[in-house]
């Protein structure tokens, strides 16, 4: 399983970012597997942002980007969407999109990072102020 990460850059405080996440490899289709966000800012440890079920039922925010940021999914491409807007300088960080294990269950997501399994190469969101 590989996960691919895009969308980072560089914005003005107060704009709006679109990160997407898209999974490869034989058997990553078949599973049923809850997605999140997590990111790292420099000199701090990382830390969750959002998390989605496989059936996108459930969604779970960080209590920092809750009203601004929404994850989404798409099944059928394997891909995770995390819209980001009324970004802040406090957003600045390595934004890393992770699947979770095979659980079987559709509704489940999870905050905890332990539950991931595979992990994007990260990509990198910078907002100015």
């Amino acid at each position: 399983v590989q996960l691919q990460a895009c969308g980072g850059g560089l914005v003005q405080a107060g704009g709006s970012l679109r990160l997407s996440c898209t999974g490869s490899g034989r058997a990553f289709s078949s599973y049923i597997y809850p997605m999140g966000w997590f990111r790292q800012a420099p000199g701090k440890e990382r830390e969750f942002v959002a998390a989605i079920s496989w059936s996108g039922g459930n969604t779970y925010y960080a209590d920092s980007v809750k009203g601004r940021f929404t994850i989404s999914r798409d099944n059928d491409k394997n891909t995770v969407f995390l819209q980001m807007s009324s970004l802040k300088p406090e957003d600045t960080a390595v934004y890393y999109c992770a699947a979770g294990r095979d659980t079987g269950r559709s509704w489940y997501a999870s905050q905890r990072e332990y539950e991931y399994d595979y992990w994007g190469q990260g990509t990198q969101v910078t907002v100015s102020s």
